[in-house]
């Protein structure tokens, strides 16, 4: 194997398109990002109380949230029991509703206890778990003390259960439907075992709602809410940026958490642009430029990418973290194919060709789903630098392009929007005139 394959390779798997959270991956690639927003989640989590405790954390889809989440859960553990899990590990995300939403709470709550091995009566804990085995239909070979004794690990079965076992989700909601209050006061009376035991209150954080279908958050956020948020614990829930542009989802969300939302913003490229010039050249932020640089140079080897393909890959990312790593990630494909091709060569690096081609592959499948009706949006979305949405067909596609990154929305003293440079490449490309 070469020496500059095996290099390409490496930035291959360094440019995987998944949240840093363990120990390992931490030390190896986090850079410090986003500070101001873990302080703020501190304080309001530091300061809550009973009854405006829950918490709704949104931001785009790969802008980093996740890993934010990550450390802003260590940072939290010396003063909190935290159980911070993302939803997709435990529950088929076509599947996801607020009943399996609450039991994944009990089960990851319990999980977390037995691995830091906290000190629960065992007359307790036996009666837990005998209400989650039967609850789950899970069947043990011997009684469940017995287990219990050996070591037995009950919630890493019921994990595994929740993921594959459609039938048992189903008869979770069957039957918590008509008695969740049950469900709840579960969950309270865990938390209240945990905290005794322990001496630190509960901080739940949810990872990953973010990620799921919108008209299913919907059913959640608006439709069973109050049910959702009726545990006594704090809870961070985070969930898709686009479900705050709808009106009433968005009031109903502000009155029951007290207006307890908190946004992670894209980095922000450049100044909000002047609607009346677009074409004029504007002189990026180095901040921002300076911070996706060493989050690019931690992944890959300065010398196999050009210092230009560098800074157009920082300006097409619009400044969302998983845009700049999809964008590099592609480029290390089309090196490690043409050194496959050729073997003896050894001048292959990431410069404007490679990265052109890479582009083009990223443009053509932001354009592979869109109608008439997007274009529109997206080139009025450019020219008002707003949400400008006549009626609720229209406020839908808005909010798909929105959660499916071709529309991008930016915070500094007001709040606008933009589309994705490799969507305005691809506007002009097809001869929409933007200016």
């Amino acid at each position: 194997m070469s020496e500059l394959l095996e290099r390409f390779r490496t930035a291959y798997r360094n440019l995987q398109l998944l949240p840093l959270l363990k120990k390992e991956e931490l030390e190896k690639f986090y850079v410090p990002y986003a500070i101001n927003v873990i302080e703020e989640l501190e304080q309001v989590v530091e300061d809550c109380f009973d009854t405006n405790n829950k918490i709704i954390f949104t931001g785009h889809r790969g802008c980093g949230k996740s890993t934010l989440l990550g450390r802003f859960a260590e940072r939290m553990s010396d003063r909190f029991f935290v159980v911070f899990f993302s939803i997709s590990d435990l529950i088929e995300m076509s599947d996801i509703n607020h009943i399996n939403i609450l039991f994944a709470i009990a089960v990851q709550m319990m999980a977390e206890a037995e691995q830091q091995q906290i000190n629960i009566a065992e007359s307790t804990k036996l009666s837990l778990y005998e209400w989650f085995a039967t609850k789950t239909q899970t069947e043990v070979e011997t009684p469940l003390k017995a287990e219990l004794s050996a070591g037995f690990n009950l919630f890493n079965l019921i994990k595994g259960k929740l993921q594959s076992d459609a039938f048992m989700r189903r008869e979770l909601k069957q039957e918590f439907e008509r008695k969740t209050t049950e469900l709840v006061a579960r969950l309270d009376e865990i938390a209240a075992i945990i905290q005794q035991a322990i001496g630190k209150e509960i901080l739940v954080i949810i990872d990953d709602i973010d990620k799921i279908d919108l008209k299913v958050v919907r059913e959640i956020f608006h439709d069973n809410v109050k049910m959702l948020f009726k545990p006594t614990m704090r809870i961070i829930f985070s969930i898709p940026i686009a479900t705050l542009r709808e009106i009433d989802i968005r009031r109903h969300l502000e009155s029951e958490t007290s207006n307890q939302i908190h946004v992670m913003p894209v980095a922000k490229l450049y100044p909000k642009p002047d609607i009346n010039n677009r074409e004029k050249e504007v002189e990026p932020r180095r901040e921002t430029l300076k911070t996706f640089s060493d989050i690019l140079y931690e992944r890959i080897d300065p010398e196999i990418i050009d210092r230009d393909a560098v800074e157009t890959i920082m300006l097409k990312s619009g400044g969302v973290l998983r845009e700049l790593i999809r964008i590099a990630s592609v480029c290390c494909t089309k090196c490690l194919l043409e050194i496959r091709r050729d073997k003896s060569r050894d001048d292959i690096r990431i410069n404007a060709e490679i990265l052109d081609k890479a582009l083009t592959d990223i443009r053509n499948d932001f354009a592979t789903p869109l109608s008439k009706r997007h274009y529109d949006i997206l080139v009025k979305t450019y020219r008002e630098l707003q949400q400008n949405t006549e009626n609720d067909e229209e406020l839908e596609k808005f909010r798909a392009l929105l959660h499916g990154l071709y529309i991008l929305e930016y915070r500094n003293a007001d709040q606008w929007y933009d589309i994705h440079p490799i969507v305005y490449d691809l506007l002009k490309r097809k001869g929409l005139f933007l200016t």
